[in-house]
C-alpha cells in the first residue's frame, strides 16, 4: 500500500483551504454546513479550514442565518479589508501608483509625471510615491503586505531589471533599494506580464487560458498565458515581441537591432509621426491629448496616421497568431485609447495576412484602461502573501 508523504498532505490541506476561502469569498454569507454542501468536503475539515482562516482574520463571523429546524448557522464572509498591497505601473514617462484591497478594488491612486529617467531620481520618485499611498492605507489586520512593480524592461527571476532600453537602464537592482527604503516585501515583473495578470484578473481576459497581452505604450511588451499560467520562459525574459523586425533594413532601435516592430506601431512612433503633420507643426511637441482631438475633429491627415499605425499593429499580431494561435489577444496601455481608430486597420490587416483556419482569435482592448498593469502588480503581491499562508488565489 502506498504511504501518502508529509509533502502531499500539505498539499492537499492547501488546496482544501483554498477552496474553502473561495466559497466564502463567492457565496458569503455562508454556514459552514452549505460550504460542505457546495463543495464535497466533508464538515470536519470544513470546520478546520474556517478556524484557521478566522484565526488569520481573513474570514470573519456575521448573525446567525435562517434555520430549516435546527439551530441557526453562523454565517460567514469574506474579509477583503484584511490585506492591502500596493501596485505600481512605472511607465517611461510616468508612475502610477494604487492601493487595492483584497477583491482587486481600488481603495486610492496616485499619477505622477516622470521627466527625468536617472535612475536615482525614479527610484526617490517610487519610494515618495509608495509612502504617501502608505499614508492613505485603511486600518486592518495586516496593513500593506506587498509591493509589485511593473517596469517596461527585461527583468530577471530575481527581480532585477537586467534592460530598459525606453527608459536606458541596465542592472538596476530596484527591487533591493526600495525594500531597504520601506521595509515591505517588493516584486519586480515586465509590465506587460503584470497588465496581462490584470486583465485575465480582473478585466477583459477573465476564465480565459490562453490569451497574450500586448501593452503598446513608449515601447511594445506582451504578456503569455498558456493553460492559464503566466510564461515567462526559461529564464524569465519572455515577450519581448517588440523587438520582432518587421522592416529588415529599417530604423535603428535602442535595444541594437533594425527595423523592430516598436518603431513603427507604438506611442513613440505615434508621437514621432505626428510631429511632421502641418496641425502639429507650431506645436514644440504633440502629445496624445492633442491627437485625440484632431482625430475626433475629423482631421485627415490624423485619422491616415492612425490607420497606419493600426495597420503596423495588425502586421505584429499576425506574426503573434501564427506562433502562438491564442484564444484571445488584448491590446493595453496608452495607445488603446486610439481603438475607435485602429480596430479596422487591425482587423483589416488581419484578414488580409492570416489564413482562415489561424484567423480565429478574439482581439480585444483592454478593459481596465490604464490600470491593467498596477492592477497585476498588485495581485502579484497578494499571491506572495497568501502563499505564506498555505491558500493558492487562482
Amino acid at each position: 500500500m502506498k504511504t501518502i508523504k508529509t509533502g502531499d498532505q500539505n498539499l492537499i490541506k492547501k488546496i482544501n483551504k483554498s477552496i474553502v476561502m473561495k466559497s466564502i469569498e463567492q457565496k458569503g454569507p455562508i454556514s459552514r454546513a452549505q460550504i460542505s454542501k457546495d463543495t464535497g468536503l466533508n464538515k470536519a475539515t470544513v470546520s478546520t479550514m474556517v478556524s484557521e482562516l478566522l484565526e488569520e482574520s481573513l474570514v470573519n463571523e456575521i448573525g446567525a442565518g435562517k434555520s430549516n429546524g435546527g439551530r441557526k448557522p453562523v454565517l460567514l464572509y469574506f474579509n477583503h479589508k484584511a490585506v492591502f498591497s500596493i501596485g505600481i505601473d512605472l511607465g517611461v514617462n510616468y508612475i502610477l501608483a494604487i492601493l487595492t484591497d483584497l477583491r482587486g478594488d481600488i481603495v486610492f491612486e496616485k499619477l505622477e509625471k516622470l521627466e527625468d529617467k536617472e535612475p536615482s531620481i525614479v527610484i526617490e520618485k517610487v519610494i515618495a510615491l509608495i509612502h504617501d499611498v502608505l499614508s492613505h492605507t485603511p486600518e486592518s489586520p495586516y496593513g500593506v503586505i506587498g509591493i509589485g512593480i511593473g517596469v517596461p524592461g527585461i527583468v530577471d527571476t530575481d527581480g532585477k531589471i537586467l534592460f530598459a532600453p525606453n527608459l536606458q537602464w541596465k542592472q538596476i537592482d530596484l527591487k533591493q533599494a526600495i525594500e531597504e527604503a520601506v521595509h515591505i516585501p517588493v516584486s519586480i515583473e515586465n509590465e506587460a506580464n503584470t497588465g496581462c495578470l490584470g486583465e485575465q484578473l480582473y478585466g477583459a481576459g477573465k476564465n480565459i487560458s490562453n490569451l497574450l497581452y500586448v501593452s503598446i505604450g513608449i515601447g511594445i511588451g506582451t504578456g503569455i498565458i498558456i493553460n492559464g499560467n503566466l510564461y515567462t520562459g526559461a529564464t524569465g525574459i519572455s515577450g519581448e515581441m517588440g523587438h520582432h523586425t518587421i522592416e529588415t533594413n529599417g530604423k535603428k532601435c535602442r535595444c541594437g537591432n533594425r527595423g523592430c516592430w516598436e518603431l513603427y506601431a507604438s506611442e513613440s512612433a505615434l508621437l514621432e509621426e505626428a510631429m511632421k503633420l502641418d496641425v502639429f507643426k507650431q506645436d514644440v511637441t504633440s502629445n496624445l491629448d492633442s491627437i485625440t482631438r484632431e482625430a475626433k475633429n475629423g482631421n485627415s491627415e490624423v485619422i491616415q496616421l492612425l490607420n497606419s499605425i493600426g495597420e503596423y499593429v495588425g502586421i505584429g499580431l499576425t506574426n503573434i497568431i501564427n506562433t502562438f494561435n491564442p484564444e484571445m489577444i488584448i491590446i493595453g496601455n496608452r495607445l488603446a485609447q486610439f481603438k475607435t481608430w485602429i480596430t479596422n486597420p487591425i482587423h483589416r490587416t488581419l484578414e488580409e495576412r492570416l489564413s482562415p483556419y489561424s484567423n480565429k482569435t478574439t482581439i480585444e482592448f483592454a478593459s481596465l484602461d490604464t490600470y491593467s498593469s498596477a492592477l497585476g502588480s498588485s495581485s502579484i503581491a497578494k499571491s506572495n502573501f497568501f502563499a505564506q499562508h498555505k491558500i493558492t488565489v487562482k
